[in-house]
């Protein structure tokens, strides 16, 4: 007979999906924002990089926030590193 799901593991695989969404989301925004202020190139060209890599951080985050041992551990480790990055973009100001 199969064992019953506890509610308690269902919760924490909703806030991994949850924070894989909308903190890998953040995170890939944040970064491209803080890459694309950072690289030394044409802006246009600093965009288009920073996004692309972007684009492949989303995922990354997303299979950290699951190899990650607890909930409550993926759900800080996205928000602080998403912070972090984001505080870093903001140091950097307007480009010139």
């Amino acid at each position: 007979m199969k064992a019953a799901i506890s509610i308690r593991y269902r919760l924490g695989v909703l806030v991994r999906v949850l924070a894989g969404v909308f903190g890998g989301y953040a995170f890939a925004a944040a970064l491209a924002y803080t890459l694309a202020r950072a690289l030394p190139m044409a802006r246009s060209e600093a965009t288009t990089a920073a996004t692309l890599i972007g684009v492949l951080a989303m995922p990354a985050a997303v299979i950290w926030i699951f190899a990650v041992v607890s909930a409550r551990r993926a759900l800080a480790g996205i928000v602080i590193v998403t912070l972090l990055v984001a505080a870093a973009g903001w140091l950097l100001g307007a480009p010139a």
